[in-house]
């Protein structure tokens, strides 16, 4: 029995969310009592593999496979039952990520497995297995209980502390084979953004909304996100207005995001938005409503026109990271 934890790598190295994810692996495989088994594809070097070991995974494997350097749903579902298999792995875990949320769907029809999608700590109970995911839009929590042998699991980025030890995981390579059609579709063109922060990765968000007023007022917004050194975002209205890219809209109906500090600034808070954020650790709201939805989310609020409000907040920054 093993427990699985599939490390994305981005082109050679690991994000945060990887540590975090193998931390929470490897907690699963103590209450278990089984080995945890990081499992990542792509050409990565065996010393930032082994760095793994620091956070728990015994031994890391090592997908080999040239066509696996373009990502296919289809094709490293496969590739990873067949590992699943090999190791004899009862628990398999994934980020709740645009990969994850692709592949271990499908791996739980394959592997007739049991699925927790989005959980946000570890089993409560191993007999029966208990996770606690977020419910209704993030309004309440639930606790699902697996009943199947093989359990495959989701987890929310920030939902788990990394914890970083000691020691050096052991390196190995697993040849998977490819089947026939799981690159029916190919991308034609990768188009990668650079010099910004990606609204999931970053630990800081600063977010805007219809508040703002146009597009040509978002220099306060990104002089923020400078001097914290946060990503910026926007609600949906903004994205469909063309004041700011679809890559940077968050919410329900975008990207999830759960970064340690998240300031909403012209944001009213409608239901879909908060559903898409509310795993924040810390939620700052500014608005000139006091009666906006979002204030009843927030941990702090600021009622307030944000023109006023946030050139001042950047001057009150700029002082205090300067002060040390």
């Amino acid at each position: 029995m093993a427990v699985l934890i599939y490390t994305q790598n981005y082109e050679g190295k690991f994000k945060k969310s990887v540590f975090e994810l193998v931390s929470y692996g490897t907690e699963i495989a103590k209450q278990l009592g089984v080995e945890a088994i990081a499992v990542t594809t792509g050409q990565i070097d065996n010393a930032v593999l082994k760095e793994l070991g620091k956070y728990g995974a015994k031994k890391v494997i090592k997908i080999e496979n040239p066509e696996l350097k373009d990502f296919s749903a289809q094709a490293f579902t496969e590739v990873i039952n067949q590992l699943a298999k090999n190791q004899n792995a009862n628990v398999i875990v994934f980020g709740n990520n645009p990969a994850g949320r692709a592949i271990a769907p499908r791996l739980t029809v394959k592997m007739n497995a049991g699925l927790a999608a989005g959980v946000v700590a570890v089993p409560t109970s191993v007999n029966p297995f208990t996770v606690k995911k977020r419910a209704f839009s993030g309004k309440a929590f639930a606790d699902l209980v697996i009943k199947s042998e093989i359990k495959i699991l989701t987890l929310n980025q920030n939902s788990f502390k990394v914890v970083e030890g000691s020691g050096e995981a052991s390196v190995e390579e697993f040849t998977a084979v490819i089947p026939d059609g799981a690159y029916n579709v190919k991308p034609i063109e990768v188009i990668k953004s650079s010099g910004k922060l990606s609204v999931t990765d970053a630990e800081i968000l600063v977010s805007a909304g219809r508040g703002m007023k146009g597009p040509e007022n978002w220099g306060m917004i990104e002089e923020m996100a400078q001097i914290l050194g946060a990503g910026t975002s926007c609600s949906r209205p903004v994205s469909d207005l063309g004041w700011r890219s679809h890559e940077e809209h968050v919410g329900q109906t975008g990207k999830v995001v759960a970064p340690n500090l998240y300031i909403a600034v012209g944001i009213s808070g409608a239901v879909q938005h908060l559903a898409g954020v509310n795993g924040s650790k810390v939620m700052v709201c500014i608005n000139t409503d006091a009666d906006a939805p979002f204030f009843e989310a927030a941990d702090y609020g600021i009622v307030g026109d944000a023109f006023d409000v946030v050139p001042k907040l950047n001057e009150a920054f700029k002082k205090f990271i300067a002060e040390g």
